[in-house]
């Protein structure tokens, strides 16, 4: 399964860009990330319509589409790789992560996807949460296999 993580950013060198790239490093899955940048300043609605154009843009063409929003459906660890194995088994290919920036996801952005996730209730900043979704992938991939790194 080819992975694709759309989001809103550049990543500067650093910390955050360097755990996104630890977990990426230890997948079996191919991770691609692709970034989207909307330059021009905008009011915060028109910037949020515009970075979900890019977003939906960038996504590979029939991917099963997930979007990170805080409104989205909690899932456990487990849960989450329940959904990922179960798609892999129905032989889904493409699969792709949408997160936005600070002005969140546009309600076109959110309705293209299959699903809506959130990692809990508190608010993380988007730069992060790249890290933290590529170790939960790392997570997920672990739990499928068996692998004893998720020990719930």
């Amino acid at each position: 399964m080819r992975i694709t993580l759309t989001a809103v950013g550049r990543a500067k060198a650093g910390v955050t860009r360097d755990l996104f790239d630890h977990y990426r490093t230890r997948l079996r899955w191919k991770l691609t990330l692709k970034e989207v940048e909307e330059r021009r300043p905008l009011a915060p609605d028109l910037l949020r319509e515009q970075e979900g154009e890019l977003l939906l843009a960038a996504l590979p063409r029939g991917a099963k589409v997930i979007a990170l929003d805080e409104r989205g459906k909690d899932f456990s660890s487990a849960e989450f790789a329940g959904l990922l194995g179960r798609w892999q088994d129905d032989g889904v290919q493409d699969l792709a992560f949408m997160i936005g920036g600070a002005e969140g996801l546009s309600e076109p952005a959110r309705q293209a996807a299959d699903v809506i996730l959130r990692l809990g209730r508190l608010t993380w900043p988007h730069m992060l949460v790249r890290g933290l979704l590529a170790e939960q992938l790392f997570r997920a991939e672990s739990i499928l296999s068996g692998h004893p790194y998720h020990r719930a």
